[in-house]
């Protein structure tokens, strides 16, 4: 067979649509994967914008959180501090009361050796009753 000019046009031809409806397919297959690949990018897009919010709440709670505990730490803080001191006033106090328990006890022993008032006055009494029998028997 002998291949002239025409005949190379002819099978030129036929390649070349051939090859351009294998392009169009090609590309048409392309075009629906990058479809495909643009969709998932858009679900990926989303569910990433999804975490961002998420993590931004997390973040604004932690935050907040930690707020919460610098006061609640800032008042421990105080609160030892006000225990601290009525833990040394109460130790004070205590002195105080064991010098006052020991100076009650002085009190009371010294209280045991002296004569209350009514005692005091009938001796008196009676010292005035022997004072006058002796101040009789004498003259």
């Amino acid at each position: 067979m002998e291949v002239n000019e025409k005949k190379l046009k002819e099978i030129l031809k036929d390649q070349r649509e051939e090859y351009q409806r294998y392009l169009k397919v090609v590309a048409k297959d392309f075009s629906s994967q990058v479809k495909v690949i643009g969709e998932q990018y858009g679900s990926i897009q989303e569910k990433l914008n999804e975490h961002t919010r998420l993590l931004n709440e997390h973040t604004r709670l932690l935050n907040e959180h930690t707020r919460l505990l610098n006061e609640h730490t800032r008042l421990l803080s105080e609160h030892t501090q006000l225990l601290d001191g009525h833990t040394e006033m109460i130790g004070s106090i205590m002195e105080n009361i064991e010098v006052i328990k020991s100076d009650i006890e002085i009190i009371k022993n010294s209280l045991r050796k002296k004569v209350d008032l009514e005692e005091f006055a009938i001796l008196e009494k009676r010292v005035i009753i022997l004072e006058n029998k002796l101040s009789r028997s004498k003259n």
